[in-house]
C-alpha cells in the first residue's frame, strides 16, 4: 500500500505532481512551502501545511516528493532531496498513469515522471529527475540525477545525460551523443553532437552563456 504524500514546494510544476500522483493512486496529505501562506490553497482540498522546517513532522506520516521546477539551477530541488535523506525520510517515485516505463527500464528514487512520458527498455534515470509531460527517453539512454528533461522532448537511444543537465522543450537528441555535467539546453534544440563543458546552449554549436 502506497503511503500518504507531502509535497515540497507549491508553484506550477507542483500543481502537475498533483495530478500525476492522484492518477497513480497516492493520497497527498498536503505541502510545505517556505513561500506560502499556510492554509492556502494550491488545488481545490491540496492545501500548504507549513515548510520545509517541518519535514522532521511528517517523516514517520508520510512519503516526500520535490515539487519544485528547476529554477534557474537545481540547487533547491538539490536541497531538498538532501533534506529528506538527512532527517531519515523516503522520497516517493511518482510515475503518471498515462506514462509508459518499460519493465526493462531503472527509476531512480524521487523522480517524477509526469502524463504521456515514456521511457523505454534499457533506459536508466537516476534520483530527482523530472520527465515532464510526453518526454521519450529511448533504449539504453542514461538520465543523471537531479536533471530536468522538458515537455515534449526526445532523447534517443544509447545518450548519456549527466547530472544537472536541464533540456528544454521540443528538443530532440541524435542516437548517442553525451551530454555533461550541468549543461541548460534551451528550447526546441536540434543535438546532433556530444556537448561537454559546462554552459547554456541552442542548438549544438551555440553557446550562449558560460
Amino acid at each position: 500500500m502506497k503511503r500518504p504524500l507531502i509535497l515540497l514546494g507549491g508553484g506550477g510544476h507542483c500543481k502537475s505532481v498533483i495530478e500525476a500522483a492522484e492518477s497513480a493512486g497516492y493520497n497527498i496529505l498536503g505541502i510545505l512551502d517556505i513561500s506560502e501562506v499556510i492554509g492556502n490553497e494550491i488545488l481545490p482540498n491540496h492545501r500548504v501545511l507549513g515548510d520545509d522546517n517541518d519535514i522532521p513532522i511528517y517523516i514517520d506520516k508520510a512519503d516526500f516528493v520535490v515539487t519544485v521546477g528547476y529554477i534557474k539551477n537545481p540547487s533547491i530541488r538539490i536541497r531538498l532531496y538532501n533534506q529528506v535523506q538527512e532527517a531519515g525520510g523516503h522520497l516517493a517515485t511518482i510515475i503518471a498513469s498515462t506514462a509508459h516505463v518499460s519493465q526493462y527500464a531503472s527509476i531512480g528514487e524521487g523522480t517524477v515522471i509526469l502524463h504521456q512520458a515514456v521511457v523505454n527498455a534499457g533506459a536508466q534515470v537516476g534520483e530527482n529527475v523530472i520527465l515532464n509531460t510526453f518526454t521519450n527517453i529511448e533504449h539504453n539512454t542514461i538520465v543523471g540525477a537531479q536533471s530536468h528533461i522538458s515537455t515534449g522532448t526526445m532523447i534517443n537511444g544509447d545518450c548519456k545525460i549527466g547530472e544537472r543537465v536541464f533540456i528544454g522543450s521540443h528538443s530532440v537528441l541524435v542516437n548517442g551523443i553525451t551530454i555533461g555535467d550541468d549543461v541548460i539546453i534551451g528550447a526546441s534544440s536540434s543535438i546532433r553532437k556530444s556537448i561537454m563543458e559546462k554552459g547554456i546552449y541552442y542548438n549544438s554549436s551555440t553557446l550562449l552563456k558560460l
